[in-house]
């Protein structure tokens, strides 16, 4: 597990992916399976048609559940859109975690932190973790300054600092796992992921994190990594997926036609806030996934009704290269 800016340890060993058959469709050796006879359409060829069609008595499961009302988007031009989404937004009441190297509360770019928590590995077991809701420092930087940008777009957020990252920006994939969870259970509106791994052993528990997230209305920013190649949770499509790009508008937003990283924001020579009250000048992902971040929250104190699905769609409709359809 690393720091979404650097480059990974390794590269990932599999895809990751496990084969999966449909229920009507081929076997493992790709020959076709026949369709059930009360499936096929025309008659049957070759033998008598059944005396009896079985029939459903009930709804197919989740067939129920689409009776209630749902607040939508509706249509506006973007200029308005734009106002509609970020014009006059603070992100007061939202509650976005940075799972990071720590924040450093008393910067004056980050504004204080509402709290905290940091994942602790076993002394016996290092796959073995705790939380510690207590008060902590970043170990390097890194957090503070994805912190500082998010105050910077929307100055009413209360910041959380979940603290996985060690002094050397790495962790392991099961401490970054206990952090995104401590987040998800603790009632976080959405979550900053400035970090990624190319484990393809940590592929599948993952997404299965980032899905639960997407399901439960909690958007995830994740940053891709700086180097080619697949990278999670940026590579998932439950997540929103950010790369940097040059300019120094800190509203800045770009579409890509060409997944899986969605987003281009701002990230190439950013003055960011630093460990020590300080800032450095900083190009990354990173920091580009903490502009959106900001603008998520911002939008979501607007909208709290917004699901992930509807704030990426939204976002896509704000990329300066949107065109009307």
């Amino acid at each position: 597990m690393r720091l979404a800016g650097r480059s990974a340890a390794r590269p990932v060993a599999g895809n990751g992916r496990a084969a999966a058959t449909c229920g009507a469709g081929r076997r493992a050796g790709g020959r076709r399976l026949p369709l059930d006879p009360a499936r096929r359409r025309g008659p049957l060829r070759g033998r008598r048609a059944p005396a009896r069609t079985a029939r459903m008595t009930s709804l197919p499961q989740w067939s129920a559940d689409f009776g209630g009302e749902l607040a939508a988007v509706r249509s506006l031009p973007i200029t308005e859109l734009r106002d509609w989404a970020l014009g006059g937004a603070t992100g007061g009441g939202v509650r976005v975690a940075v799972v990071d190297s720590g924040i450093d509360a008393t910067h004056p770019r980050v504004g204080g932190v509402a709290g905290w928590a940091t994942v602790v590995s076993d002394a016996d077991d290092p796959e073995q973790h705790r939380v510690v809701e207590e008060p902590h420092d970043d170990l390097v930087g890194h957090g503070t300054a994805c912190a500082g940008i998010i105050r910077t777009l929307a100055p009413d957020v209360e910041l959380w600092s979940v603290r996985v990252l060690g002094e050397n920006l790495r962790t392991r994939g099961t401490r970054f796992l206990a952090g995104l969870r401590w987040a998800l259970d603790n009632g976080m509106h959405v979550a900053n992921l400035s970090l990624s791994s190319r484990s393809d052993l940590l592929y599948g528990p993952l997404h299965a994190v980032c899905d639960d997230a997407y399901f439960m209305g909690v958007p995830l920013v994740c940053a891709a990594n700086n180097v080619p190649g697949p990278t999670y949770p940026a590579q998932y499509s439950s997540v929103i997926s950010v790369a940097a790009r040059e300019g120094a508008d800190p509203w800045a937003l770009a579409s890509n036609p060409h997944p899986p990283v969605e987003f281009g924001a701002t990230g190439v020579d950013v003055d960011v806030a630093w460990a020590g009250g300080g800032s450095i000048v900083a190009t990354g992902n990173s920091f580009a996934a903490a502009h959106v971040t900001g603008m998520v929250a911002g939008m979501l104190g607007t909208h709290p009704w917004l699901t992930p699905f509807q704030v990426k769609t939204v976002l896509q409709a704000l990329a300066e290269n949107a065109t009307a359809g």
